[in-house]
């Protein structure tokens, strides 16, 4: 589904990202594990092509997408939920999924209002709290439906977990399993190897933008 090919990036004159090489399979959750500041923030950013690419190769479902715009990423089906969240403070939780809303694609899962308040049920009891109101475990519970609510065939998670409850943080986790169990491929950068070890099927280690498959 996702396939990237020594793949170098970084912001302005500065290299963050050298030579990074992976792949995720359709329906798989892959990790890149790392402290911060190692460049996992970098390297999906690269991939949605948010950053300056330098060289390298992005496949994402067969097509090659590193020359393309974040706008033509995102409608070819590759969704994008960032460390910021970046939720719009003044819509309301329906409002923000009415946004983020695409058609269904005809070789992916359908993630309609229903199905994404089953999936975080405290979202179905704020659907009408507006953005700025809600805690940032809930932001967090948003940022991600509204990314599923376009349907997306794979999905970037930036530190799903940074600074959630423990019990938020499950069921973040618990959600990433259910996009697995629906088909949907998940590549997440995350600094918590525990949240990784009960997601992820397979991980890739970053220290300094390179990545090694552990």
């Amino acid at each position: 589904m996702l396939e990237v090919k020594h793949l170098n990036a970084g912001y302005g004159p500065v290299q963050v990202l050298f030579d990074a090489s992976l792949v995720a399979r359709a329906g798989e959750v892959v990790a890149l594990l790392g402290r911060n500041g190692a460049g996992k923030s970098t390297t999906l950013k690269a991939l949605m092509g948010l950053v300056r690419r330098l060289s390298g190769e992005v496949r994402f479902d067969g097509r090659r997408i590193d020359r393309l715009e974040p706008f033509e990423i995102a409608r070819l089906g590759l969704g994008y939920v960032p460390e910021e969240r970046r939720i719009f403070p003044g819509l309301t939780v329906a409002e923000n999924l009415e946004v983020g809303r695409q058609a269904p694609r005809a070789a992916g899962p359908a993630w309609d209002e229903a199905r994404l308040f089953a999936l975080f049920p405290a979202l179905e009891r704020l659907r009408q709290r507006r953005g700025e109101r809600m805690s940032g475990g809930e932001q967090q519970m948003l940022a991600i439906a509204r990314t599923l609510a376009g349907n997306p065939k794979a999905i970037l998670l930036d530190e799903p977990s940074e600074g959630l409850a423990p019990m938020v943080a499950v069921q973040v986790a618990d959600a990433v399993r259910e996009m697995k169990r629906a088909g949907v491929t998940v590549l997440l950068a995350e600094q918590s190897q525990r949240f990784v070890e009960s997601v992820a099927d397979r991980a890739y280690t970053e220290e300094k933008g390179s990545l090694v498959e552990r």
